[in-house]
């Protein structure tokens, strides 16, 4: 069957309307991990039907040994310590108990780095950044922290009051964190910073004369001064910059499925009161140090 020309018009035209509407529609332009990526975000975070690592388990991963006051004996499924203890109502608020809750061994640096992840979430005191934002999903905040700074007690520099009081110091910091972000950004010292693998080793060159002082975050600090090196002490912290907490988030994969459902879970933690009952129980002692002006 053949066409003219005239017979054509109509069916050209309505495709014409089709085609502009559809070329003016709102397009959804969003990326990155807070964005549901579906109309059923929210039903898919229904206890047991999250598509996690290892079906009817959730898989956390942290660093080890794992330090407190994050973690008690080093022991991240004790439910002890601050972290642990965020991990298991993170988990409930999800729909998994105790038992389903699965630990893995993952070195701090690797946790945020590119690259698929063994784990749903990450937890270790990993401070959420725009870089890291690059390579990893994070969830909202669960703690608000301040970096802090530790000397001897018979140190020349126990008593400074200001960052400008440690520039000429022999400064040390855990390697890929914000404390060591802190001194370069903050304190900009004179001399080069000693750069550690962990915190154990800042610990020990602190103890033994190879820095003047080290920068941890605070309640790490009121651990290491009470309980680790009872010589040291805690100077003081630094004041949030331009008004903006430094949180820590949970670590996921970039693109996750999950971050929308543990952001949510984290929220409400926040929300019900949760989070501060935790910090009060194992952080209470990280509240009174001075100010660094």
């Amino acid at each position: 069957m053949h066409l003219t020309a005239r017979s054509l018009l109509p069916a050209l035209s309505a495709l014409f309307v089709i085609a502009a509407a559809t070329a003016c529609a709102p397009q959804d332009t969003s990326t990155g991990a807070d964005a549901p990526s579906s109309s059923s975000a929210a039903s898919s975070c229904d206890p047991g039907a999250l598509a996690t690592e290892a079906k009817g388990k959730l898989t956390v991963g942290t660093d080890k040994p794992a330090y407190a006051p994050w973690f008690q004996d080093d022991d991240p499924a004790s439910g002890k310590g601050f972290e642990s203890a965020v991990t298991y109502a993170v988990a409930k608020a999800l729909g998994y108990e105790k038992n389903q809750v699965v630990w893995q061994t993952v070195p701090f640096n690797n946790s945020f780095a590119p690259g698929e992840k063994n784990f749903d979430f990450d937890i270790n005191q990993i401070s959420i950044s725009d870089e890291r934002k690059k390579a990893v999903d994070f969830s909202s905040g669960y703690y608000d922290v301040r970096q802090a700074v530790i000397a001897l007690k018979d140190s020349p520099y126990a008593k400074a009051t200001t960052t400008a009081a440690l520039k000429d110091a022999k400064l040390g910091a855990q390697v890929g964190t914000t404390s060591l972000d802190t001194i370069n950004q903050v304190i900009k010292p004179t001399r080069q910073p000693a750069v550690f693998q962990k915190n154990d080793f800042a610990k020990s060159a602190l103890r033994n004369g190879q820095v003047d002082a080290i920068v941890v975050d605070l309640p790490t600090a009121f651990y290491i001064t009470s309980a680790e090196v009872p010589d040291a002490k805690v100077i003081g912290q630094f004041a949030d910059s331009a008004g903006a907490a430094e949180q820590f988030g949970l670590v996921l994969d970039k693109g996750s499925a999950l971050t929308s459902c543990v952001s949510q879970a984290v929220d409400g933690l926040r929300a019900d009161g949760t989070l501060a009952a935790l910090e009060k129980q194992w952080l209470s002692d990280a509240v009174d140090a001075p100010v660094l002006k």
